[in-house]
């Protein structure tokens, strides 16, 4: 990973809960454990203002708060030329927010939550990095993290739209890093499966390999330094993946036919 003299830029969405949040305390307590080699600078971006505030305030360190929705282009442009002019051009950007909601196409009154679904959750991920490409492209260095989903990787019933959104949102990953192949700028596709946050919190159903979101933020931020192009955490996930990917759709629709699905109705993001 690319830095100036160990001083590490980062800008991350969704960062006033969840992983967003356990990443910005992951990042920040650098300042504290490596002090005199290292220091850490985070755009903290997210819907909730007050939260935002009391985050940076509790975070050791100089950092930005942007409370903006990331369905808004216009809103991420400035906050990106704001924190750009402050600290210079990040070296780190993670397009993690997201939403989760259980819906059904059959109900009518579900058409606005798949539409909050898809524009968060992959318009949101292209508005979050393209106003930072072409600084990184001028630098030749930069990084570029997508939190997708094990979600994505085949369609859950009940789960439609975040389905939809978390595989629509690894393709465009996969396409955006071979558009910025030899730019110096890393894609980073990440695949969390279940992490205990507010997100999860309400799944009516068992939850595999759960993770604590701060154990999460380790082992997202160590596939980050690595510059990994696709990590599915845990690891344990990825497997269970692979072998849902291998079924026949025969026998996959029975077994998730009968399966738990989450509440209809906007969850926490």
């Amino acid at each position: 990973m690319a830095t100036q003299a160990g001083h590490l830029r980062l800008f991350i969405t969704g960062a006033s809960s969840g992983i967003g949040e356990a990443l910005a305390r992951h990042y920040a307590a650098l300042n504290v454990a490596v002090p005199q080699k290292f220091q850490a600078t985070l755009g903290l971006a997210a819907r909730r203002q007050r939260r935002l505030f009391e985050l940076a305030a509790e975070l050791p360190g100089t950092h930005a708060t942007y409370a903006l929705d990331v369905t808004n282009a216009a809103a991420l442009a400035i906050a990106a030329e704001d924190f750009t002019a402050r600290f210079g051009c990040p070296d780190v950007v993670i397009a993690n927010a997201g939403v989760s909601v259980g819906t059904l196409t059959s109900e009518v009154e579900d058409l606005p939550a798949f539409r909050r679904v898809l524009d968060t959750n992959v318009l949101g991920m292209v508005y979050t990095f393209a106003p930072f490409i072409q600084a990184m492209q001028a630098r030749g260095s930069g990084m570029l993290v997508g939190v997708a989903s094990v979600a994505g990787i085949r369609g859950l019933p009940g789960a439609g739209a975040y389905s939809a959104s978390k595989a629509a949102a690894i393709a465009y990953l996969e396409a955006l890093r071979v558009e910025l192949r030899g730019s110096g700028i890393r894609v980073v596709t990440l695949l969390p499966g279940y992490i205990d946050t507010p997100m999860t919190k309400n799944n009516p159903y068992i939850m595999p390999f759960l993770l604590p979101a701060d154990v999460a933020a380790r082992r997202f931020a160590r596939a980050i330094a690595r510059g990994t192009s696709y990590a599915v955490i845990p690891w344990q996930m990825g497997v269970v993946a692979k072998l849902l990917r291998l079924l026949p759709n025969s026998l996959f629709d029975a077994l998730f036919a009968r399966a738990g699905r989450k509440p209809r109705g906007l969850d926490a993001s």
